[in-house]
């Protein structure tokens, strides 16, 4: 009489081991989306304090981050950076201005188009320096750092948009400089999808420089 081969049980998976599994897996998901959403809320809070905050005081210079520049002029973004920092040295905040920004996309580059619009403006170019070579928030940070201990500065006013300012804070903060933000002027009439797009942009920027990705 022929015996014949039974499947092991052995081999399938317990439904009984598959559900302990799930409910880890399920609550691990659930513990992830609670705690980005307390992070990514708790960013936006740093974001709007910074940009709704004048700090403006006494310092050795005022660092200016630039922004798109067409054919050798600042754009519409990078003026009303350039206009409310020269506002704040007409005011007698700082004697000397920090234009920062590399290569445009052509054959200029931000931190040049500053200067010469700020000369154009009536600033000696004697208090004007123009910072080149960064391409993005960290560099220029970085550069900063660099031509603060070149020349004896200790305090820095810092002026970009106000959704830029907690995050340059941070890096400036980090690379050992003691900075005070001073966001340009709103604009009368704000595009609510453009503004959402910055803060979500500032917000992943913000956690990817906090977790050392970029």
């Amino acid at each position: 009489m022929s015996t014949q081969n039974k499947p092991s049980k052995q081999n399938k998976p317990s439904k009984q081991n598959e559900k302990p599994l799930l409910l880890v897996a399920v609550c691990v998901f659930f513990a992830l989306l609670i705690g980005s959403s307390f992070w990514c809320r708790w960013v936006y809070v740093q974001i709007e304090h910074y940009a709704n905050i004048d700090q403006a005081a006494p310092a050795d210079a005022i660092c200016i981050f630039g922004a798109a520049e067409y054919d050798g002029r600042p754009s519409p973004v990078f003026r009303a950076r350039l206009d409310h920092a020269l506002e704040l040295y007409r005011r007698g905040i700082a004697p000397i201005l920090i234009s920062l920004g590399g290569n445009g996309g052509d054959r200029f580059n931000e931190g040049a188009v500053g200067r010469d619009y700020l000369i154009g403006m009536g600033v000696p170019e004697q208090s004007i320096i123009a910072e080149t070579e960064s391409r993005n928030t960290e560099e220029s940070a970085r550069r900063i750092a660099v031509i603060a201990a070149a020349n004896g500065f200790r305090r820095l006013v810092i002026v970009s948009d106000g959704t830029h300012l907690f995050r340059i804070h941070e890096i400036c903060a980090a690379d050992g400089l003691d900075v005070l933000t001073s966001p340009r002027p709103k604009p009368a009439v704000e595009d609510p999808k453009l503004n959402a797009e910055r803060l979500a942009h500032e917000i992943a920027s913000y956690t990817a420089w906090r977790m050392h990705l970029h």
